[in-house]
Order: structure tokens, then sequence, then C-alpha cells
């Protein structure tokens, strides 16, 4: 039996699909969208549980995947707090030719500090890596970021970074032009690193500096 309907898995927007495969995450971001809102484009994001892989395939079996430039691990949550189940995702749709994004903090060194995470999603297929740089130092991290669980996760966020781009997966930092945030700055960081910058837009209440 499946049991209680998990709620959203997989979502449209943009010419992409959209997987939302946990609402856990290592942060408590001021600007989280969960502080103002359960979701995006329409849809609630709001799980009910966490979708089995099964599910998950499931969901992606409604769909038409040729017909997206991209599939995305994102959501409501961290979706590399799930790295196995992420990689078996992948290796799923890589076995039909798609092309494969994770959205993510960029917390994965901390997550799993025995495992190689980079190295994993590289041999999975995981074509593109999108970090949430957020912040150009490690204060305005602690204070817009508000890491939970663990301690230097700016440093170990960049360390990520690099490891991604030694592994060859293209790599996206991105940052909210909020007050506070110097966007020059974050963006060199990202030139240093090896990273394509974006700066993405926020709907959500005004945030102090």
């Amino acid at each position: 039996m499946k049991g209680q309907d998990p709620g959203t898995i997989a979502y449209p927007a943009h010419g992409n699909l959209y997987l939302n495969i946990t609402n856990r995450c290592t942060c408590n971001c001021i600007f989280c969208i969960k502080n103002y809102g359960d979701g995006v484009y329409g849809y609630n994001l709001v799980l009910t549980r966490e979708p089995r892989v099964s599910e998950v395939i499931e969901a992606l079996g409604n769909y038409d995947l040729s017909g997206f430039n991209e599939v995305v691990f994102t959501g409501l949550g961290e979706p590399l707090t799930r790295l196995d189940d992420v990689l078996e995702i992948t290796q799923w749709l890589k076995a039909r030719g798609v092309l494969v994004r994770i959205d993510t903090i960029g917390h994965a060194k901390l997550q799993f500090p025995g495992r190689d995470v980079a190295h994993e999603l590289a041999k999975a297929g995981v074509d593109e890596i999108s970090i949430s740089l957020n912040t150009h130092d490690e204060a305005t991290y602690e204070r817009l970021v508000q890491p939970r669980l663990y301690k230097n996760t700016y440093g170990s966020m960049k360390d990520f970074a690099r490891d991604i781009v030694n592994e060859g997966i293209k790599l996206r930092f991105t940052v909210l032009d909020l007050p506070g945030v110097d966007i020059k700055q974050c963006r060199r960081i990202s030139e240093d690193i090896g990273a394509e910058f974006k700066i993405r837009g926020y709907g959500g209440p005004a945030v102090s500096e």
C-alpha cells in the first residue's frame, strides 16, 4: 500500500521539470519561501511525507521527458539530504538521455563527511549543480542563511563548489540581491572558483540589513 499521498513531487515550469523530494534543510534562511509561502508557480510543495524513489519515478513517468530542457532536483528542501536517492533517480534519468541539475545549499561535505559527494554525483551523470552562494562572506552568511546543523558552512560550501568544478560538472552560483550582500564580491568569488553566476529575484517580505 502506498499510504498517504505525499503531495506534489514533480512540477513543470520554464521548460523544465522540477522534483520536490524533501522539505528537510540544513538551514533556516531568513529569506526562505517557507517563511512566507507553501510553494511556487501555483504548486503547493509542502510534503506530507517524503516520496519513495519508486514514487518519484512514477511521477516522472507521467511526463514526456523529451519535452523538457532538464529535470531539476529542487523544491521546498535540500535535495542532497537524500543523496543516495538522488543518485538512483539521476541514473534512471540519464539512462533516458535527460539532462539533470541539482539546486543545493552546498553543505554536502558536512552532511556526508566520509564520502566524495562530488565524485559520486559526477559518476551518476549529473550535468549541472546550482549552489546558493547567497553572500560574500561568512558573517553575512551566518546572519542571512542561519545554518542550523553544522559549523563552518560557508567555507565548506565553497570547498564543495571547488570539488564540483574539479569533477567537470557545470557549476552555477546564485545570490539574491538583498541588503548587506555585496553582489560584486559574490561575482568575483564565482569567477575565482570557476562558476557561472546568477542573481535571483526575491518576492518575499523585506529583509533588513
